[in-house]
C-alpha cells in the first residue's frame, strides 16, 4: 500500500464586527461547512485557540471539537493548536480524553506555548514560564491518557495519587507546535508530531529529531498551509484582500512574528500576501508544490489551509474548498501514493 497523506482544513472561527454576522448562525453555518467538506473528500479539521478577542477568535476548540465529531463519520479532528501554557493539565486530559471518546479515536490533540501576554495575565500564568509549563503539562496528560496515578510533583504543578477516567481508548496523539528552533527542537523531543505554520520549521524538527536521538523515521509532521488556492489567485487575493489583510494584522499586533511593536503592521493586502506567510496556486502551481514538499519530507502525514479568512462569507471559502478539492487533491494523491 503506497503512501498517504490527510488534507484538511484549518478554522480560527473568527467573526469579526466589520463583517459579523449572529454567532448561532455562524456558528452553525460553519458546521455545515464541514460536513459538507467532508463529503468533498476533505481527510481531517484542525481548530486553534485565542481568548478574548473581540472577533470571537474561538477560546473553546474541545468544545467545538466534539461537535464537529458528532456532523462527521471519518474526518480525523485536531487542535493546531491549544495553549497547553494557559490550561490546567488534568482538565485538558479529561476533556481531550471525552472527545477521543466521542468521536471514536479521531482526535488529536496539539499544543503549544502561547505568545500573547494578556492571556498570561488574565489567566494567572507567567510568560516567562511558558517552556515549564507546556513540558509538565505534556508529561501530566500522558500519565493522565495512561490511566495511571498522576504522582507528579515539578516547578509548576503538583498532584498527587489521583487517576483520570475514562481513559480514552483509541490514545489521541499528542502534537507540539512552534515557529522558533528552541520550541520546535521541543517539538521533536517531546512530541508525537510536529505542528507547523506557513512551511516554517521542517528542517528545524528533523534536525530536532536527530539531537533527541530519534530517527527521521519517527518523525511526524502536520503541516498547516497558508496558500491561496484557486483558478485565477491574483483575483482571489484581490477579492478577499480585506480579510486577509485582516487575518494577518491581527497576529502581528499579538506578536505571532516578534514583539508587539516591533514588527510593523501591513500596509495593505498586497503587501501582506507578498511579504506575509501567503503564497497564490493555481491548481497546477498547487499540484506541482505539494508534490515536491511532501516527496521532500515524508514525515508530513497532513496539509491543512485557512477554510475561512476572518468575516469571509462562508460561500466564498466553499467554492476554494471545492476548487481544491476537485482540481487539486485527487492530483496530489495519485502522485505521491
Amino acid at each position: 500500500m503506497g503512501r498517504h497523506v490527510n488534507f484538511g482544513l484549518w478554522y480560527d472561527f473568527r467573526n469579526p464586527e466589520r463583517w459579523g454576522v449572529p454567532f448561532e448562525r455562524f456558528y452553525e453555518q460553519t458546521l455545515e461547512q464541514i460536513s459538507w467538506a467532508e463529503g468533498l473528500g476533505f481527510d481531517s479539521v484542525w481548530l486553534t485557540e485565542h481568548h478574548f478577542c473581540a472577533d470571537g477568535y474561538t477560546p473553546s476548540p474541545l468544545v467545538l471539537a466534539g461537535a464537529i465529531g458528532s456532523r462527521t463519520t471519518k474526518m480525523r479532528i485536531g487542535t493546531n493548536l491549544m495553549l497547553i501554557t494557559l490550561h490546567n493539565p488534568i482538565r485538558l486530559a479529561e476533556d481531550a480524553a471525552t472527545v477521543s471518546l466521542l468521536t471514536g479515536g479521531r482526535f488529536d490533540l496539539g499544543v503549544a506555548t502561547g505568545y500573547r501576554e494578556f492571556e498570561f495575565d488574565a489567566f494567572g500564568r507567567k510568560l516567562v514560564n511558558r517552556p515549564s509549563l507546556l513540558e509538565e503539562g505534556v508529561e501530566i496528560v500522558r500519565r493522565a491518557w495512561r490511566g495511571e496515578p498522576i504522582d507528579f510533583e515539578g516547578k509548576r504543578y503538583s498532584f498527587g495519587d489521583i487517576r483520570v477516567t475514562p481513559v480514552p481508548e483509541h490514545t489521541p496523539r499528542l502534537l507540539i507546535g512552534g515557529m522558533a528552533d528552541a520550541p520546535i527542537h521541543r517539538a521533536a523531543r517531546l512530541g508525537d508530531g510536529f505542528l507547523s505554520t506557513g512551511g516554517i520549521g521542517h528542517d528545524v524538527y528533523l534536525e530536532g529529531l536527530a539531537k533527541a536521538g530519534k530517527s527521521l523515521t519517527q518523525g511526524a509532521i502536520f503541516a498547516g498551509n497558508w496558500a491561496i488556492v484557486a483558478a485565477d489567485p491574483e483575483r482571489e487575493a484581490a477579492r478577499v484582500g480585506d480579510h486577509v489583510l485582516y487575518q494577518v494584522n491581527e497576529y502581528v499586533k499579538w506578536g505571532a512574528f516578534g514583539p508587539p511593536g516591533e514588527v510593523p503592521e501591513f500596509p495593505d493586502a498586497p503587501t501582506a500576501i507578498e511579504n506575509g506567510l501567503y503564497e497564490l496556486w493555481t491548481a497546477d502551481q498547487a499540484v506541482e508544490n505539494l508534490t515536491t514538499m511532501l516527496r521532500q519530507y515524508p514525515q508530513i502525514e497532513d496539509v491543512h489551509f485557512w477554510a475561512q479568512f476572518p468575516g469571509e462569507p462562508i460561500e466564498s471559502g466553499s467554492a476554494r474548498m471545492e476548487y481544491l478539492a476537485k482540481e487539486v487533491l485527487p492530483r496530489v494523491r495519485r502522485d505521491v501514493a
